[in-house]
């Protein structure tokens, strides 16, 4: 497995590069503000991330932009990050294929991110990228188990509990949408096998996009076991897509801070 390990909080993690990914405009936000720079108690969303990154000591960090790019990069203006435009919004798959030529000198695993989740804990992410190392996996995802998975994609497994999909909601059929357990979008993956297969996908879903979760399939087929996590507190998982999010979220950051002072 590619990559070093380096210090972290104490013990050792293994050092990955990270894509965020910040390229949306936020439809459902209903503002022309890209959505990455709402405030959560003060501050954008995209700072949190940024910040569980540099816990992370991530080498490189690349973030993905698009809409409204230069309202996002003079937010992060100073931040040790690289900057990849997505000139158009071709999904998911396609903003991290913009990120293969800034990674190609770097032989790290990839964590991939969301950059609306500002809850995702730094010892989370080191206790999953722990997790990819120790299995051997080449792809790794985290899931964890909701009440209400409207909207988020569901963890498909076989007869024998192995992943063998990630069904995006406009595209899962009742059976797929009774599904608890989510993806929430976080994921390890090495490199190689990561922009191979990202070259190769093609938009075959209802929103004609190149979905980031088709690797899943992708490494199925080729006979590559995909390693979940799961992680049982699905509050940390809460992306944001519209303002009553927004003020879940805040909500939720004031209450933890309260029990943390």
């Amino acid at each position: 497995m590619a990559g070093k390990k380096n210090e972290l909080n104490g013990g050792y993690s293994y050092q990955v590069s990270a894509v965020i990914l910040a390229a949306g405009k936020g439809t459902r936000m209903k503002s022309d503000i890209p959505k990455v720079l709402h405030q959560v108690c003060g501050k954008p969303i995209i700072n949190y991330v940024i910040r569980t990154v540099e816990n992370l000591r991530c080498n490189p960090a690349v973030i993905v932009v698009g809409y409204q790019e230069e309202k996002v990069r003079e937010v992060l203006n100073g931040k040790k990050v690289i900057f990849i435009s997505q000139k158009e919004q071709l999904g998911t798959g396609h903003a991290v294929l913009q990120t293969e030529n800034a990674l190609k000198n770097y032989e790290n695993d990839v964590l991939i991110l969301c950059g609306d989740m500002p809850l995702v804990k730094p010892q989370t992410l080191k206790e999953f990228i722990d997790d990819h190392v120790d299995t051997e996996s080449t792809l790794s995802i985290i899931t964890t188990n909701t009440e209400n998975p409207s909207n988020y994609g569901r963890v498909v497994r076989d007869d024998d509990f192995r992943i063998i999909k990630i069904v995006e909601e406009k595209d899962a059929s009742e059976e797929e949408k009774s599904i608890k357990e989510i993806n929430t979008g976080i994921y390890c993956v090495n490199r190689n096998f990561l922009f191979s297969t990202l070259r190769r996908l093609k938009p075959e879903n209802r929103q004609n996009e190149y979905y980031l979760t088709d690797i899943i399939a992708k490494a199925v087929e080729k006979g590559i076991d995909v390693n979940s996590f799961r992680v049982n507190d699905e509050r940390e998982f809460m992306g944001i897509n519209t303002i009553d999010d927004l003020k879940d979220v805040e909500e939720l950051m004031i209450h933890v801070n309260q029990a943390l002072n």
